[in-house]
């Protein structure tokens, strides 16, 4: 049996991925990793961990991009910061590992400039929407936060729909909980050998912990129980790492302190990484704003999990485990598609490198085709893929319109009038609505939503957004109305 086994974080090394140094095409001097990360409801939800304090990222990513790569299926924990001292860059500290090879540093940092959308296409299309928008580009805003892989962005697509957002927030958890539980046994007792995933079909055990009140098949909207994670808090960091810069051959890394040889071998999670990294070094990582900073515990929470990892479960065990409901076998069929190959995501995503608004109808076609991927999930998914110009709606939508433009919108005429309002902004409809408009309004009535606790998310609801008639807002308090619908 496999015994639990926490992220040594005395082992580490840090890559830097460059921004550019100018606005052009190929630079971003203006590049906020805040305002880049705390832009959509998706950085809320696990396994992302944004620190308000550090302003850092943390979560865990795939060694591999590639599904079909046995590299895919280790996790390591990495955190992304923004130094004061040197904003032209990102620094990623890489958790559990002594060295890193030179094709999985290129893999993390892929999924890092997808998170934020590090590119040159979307770097132009930033500058667009600023010229667009002065609002926009007053507040630096333009960029809108998304997985690291377009399966992930797929399946909390499929969260965010028809449940209350307290609930799409427990469920996301839910799913990265088991993540850890199909690599690390022994952290649920009650699990099998888990080198024979199909053992697990008919598996039960309780999960009370992770599983919302509102009943699964009605959707209703009871009020959901009150959902925690705790996460124990570890070591300080003292230790010195060295700065990986790709392009720069012929120098040798080895780490500035590592302790104990054995710790991470037989982790599924992060084991070590054999190869020397033929790359080059730079100055030591500073932490910002200080060493001593605590951190959550990776261990308590595993990555989101991949398409081979859910494609063999079993639908009533999933469901049952992490309180999806309908979802758990639309999310199976999902994940099998993907493993056996009649689901292409990496031709789908490069098919929308480009987004065309005429290519949108095409791309929108080959989602509905998906079971369980109707007009909200497949606008929003598009989204993820940079499709701008079609908002998704919803009752959030419906809301927000009559309390901000006096719009008294139906679900048959939402889409309408969501365009009178914001078809000026074409092709960016969506980034009008919900990054210079929508976020605002939350955190006019929130605060800052970077700087919000994590155990205050699920409270972003309709019915605290809801005035009374005096014109303010109603208490803040756990509720049982709308999730969050951006």
């Amino acid at each position: 049996m496999q015994h639990r086994q926490e992220i040594d974080r005395h082992r580490s090394v840090v890559v830097e991925l460059p921004l550019g140094d100018g606005d052009g095409d190929g630079g971003c001097a203006t590049f906020d990793l805040e305002k880049a990360v705390c832009s959509h409801g998706l950085f809320m939800m696990a396994p992302n961990r944004w620190d308000s304090l550090s302003k850092t990222l943390e979560r865990p990513l795939h060694l591999s991009e590639n599904i079909n790569d046995d590299d895919h299926e280790q996790s390591v924990l990495v955190q992304i910061n923004q130094p004061s001292d040197s904003p032209h860059s990102l620094l990623l500290r890489v958790f559990g590992t002594a060295s890193l090879s030179t094709i999985h540093q290129r893999s993390l940092l892929g999924q890092v400039r997808r998170m934020v959308r590090l590119s040159v296409e979307e770097n132009k299309r930033v500058k667009q929407f600023q010229e667009i928008c002065g609002e926009a580009k007053d507040r630096g805003l333009g960029r809108v936060f998304r997985s690291p892989t377009l399966f992930e962005d797929m399946v909390k697509c499929m969260l965010l729909c028809n449940c209350q957002w307290s609930r799409t927030l427990s469920m996301a958890e839910a799913l990265c909980e088991l993540q850890l539980e199909l690599n690390c046994p022994s952290s649920a007792a009650s699990f099998p050998d888990p080198d024979n995933q199909n053992q697990l079909k008919g598996v039960t055990f309780k999960s009370e912990h992770f599983t919302p009140r509102t009943p699964a098949g009605k959707e209703s909207r009871k009020r959901a129980g009150a959902y925690g994670c705790s996460r124990k808090l570890l070591e300080r960091l003292t230790e010195v790492e060295e700065i990986i810069d790709i392009g720069k051959p012929g120098v040798t890394v080895t780490p500035a302190f590592s302790v104990g040889e054995e710790v991470l071998k037989k982790s599924n999670l992060c084991r070590d990484t054999t190869e020397v990294c033929d790359v080059g070094t730079s100055a030591p990582f500073n932490l910002d704003p200080s060493e001593d900073r605590k951190l959550s515990s990776f261990n308590q929470l595993g990555n989101f999990p991949s398409p081979k990892e859910l494609a063999s479960l079993d639908e009533s065990f999933l469901a049952k485990r992490c309180g999806l409901g309908y979802r758990a076998g639309r999310i199976i069929k999902l994940a099998k598609g993907i493993v056996e190959g009649s689901i292409q995501l990496k031709e789908l995503e490069e098919a929308c490198s480009n987004p065309s608004l005429s290519d949108y109808d095409k791309m929108a076609e080959q989602l509905r085709e998906i079971d369980g991927f109707g007009p909200f999930t497949c606008a929003n998914v598009l989204m993820c893929l940079g499709y701008y110009h079609v908002i998704p709606t919803d009752s959030e939508t419906i809301r927000h319109l009559k309390q901000v433009h006096a719009r008294t919108s139906t679900i048959q005429n939402v889409q309408r009038d969501v365009e009178n309002i914001y078809g000026k902004y074409a092709p960016f409809q969506f980034l009008a609505y919900c990054r210079s408009e929508v976020w605002h309004f939350y955190e006019e009535r929130f605060g800052k939503l970077s700087e919000m606790p994590h155990s205050e998310y699920k409270l972003i609801t309709a019915a605290n957004m809801r005035r009374k008639r005096n014109g303010k807002c109603k208490k803040l308090k756990i509720t049982s109305a709308e999730k969050l619908g951006v």
